[in-house]
């Protein structure tokens, strides 16, 4: 009897947990269907900056070959160097550190040592004023073996800031004026 009574409460337990809400709590949401207009200007709500690319936006890179053949589209004045220090210091300091030879916080517990990104040619034997703006760029976007892709993170336009930083900061070549400056 007493087995009887185990078989039949293991049957019946699935029927009672329909007893309690939790299993249509997601049906039973408030959610925004479709085209469904949305709050008091009645109009659909707009996407997230960068979440639909607009054609001409976005730059594509095949690999890092292509990459290397690109051409810096904007001119290092002290607004883009300016831009691209700011963004250095929130996504390459960490790994590279504050001068970019590679002596972040980050980057000292990594096996593979962040690239030295000064005009120093001491850490890597790779000298950044082999390669092109293009190659720079073309790392931020496709990342490393260590260095993750910063493509979902910055902009093509803020991805050139960081290497007008880089080419004017880190390895003291000179600004081109800015467009303010030049009028």
């Amino acid at each position: 009897m007493k087995k009887l009574s185990l078989v039949i409460c293991l049957l019946l337990a699935p029927a009672a947990a329909q007893a309690f809400p939790w299993d249509m709590d997601m049906a039973n949401q408030v959610s925004v269907k479709p085209q469904e207009p949305v709050g008091m200007s009645g109009s659909m709500k707009s996407f997230p900056q960068r979440s639909v690319p607009v054609a001409g936006t976005t730059t594509y890179i095949k690999d890092q070959q292509a990459a290397n053949n690109m051409v810096n589209p904007t001119s290092a004045n002290t607004k883009s160097v300016a831009n691209g220090g700011r963004l250095f210091d929130v996504y390459c300091t960490p790994c590279h550190g504050r001068s970019g030879v590679g002596d972040g916080l980050v980057g000292e517990k990594l096996i593979m040592k962040p690239w030295n990104l000064t005009n120093s040619n001491d850490q890597h034997k790779w000298d950044v004023k082999e390669y092109g703006d293009g190659y720079i760029f073309g790392y931020m976007s496709l990342g490393g073996a260590v260095m993750p892709s910063y493509a979902n993170d910055l902009s093509a336009s803020e991805r050139w800031d960081v290497v007008n930083y880089i080419r004017v900061e880190l390895q003291k070549a000179p600004a081109a004026p800015s467009v303010a400056q030049t009028k």
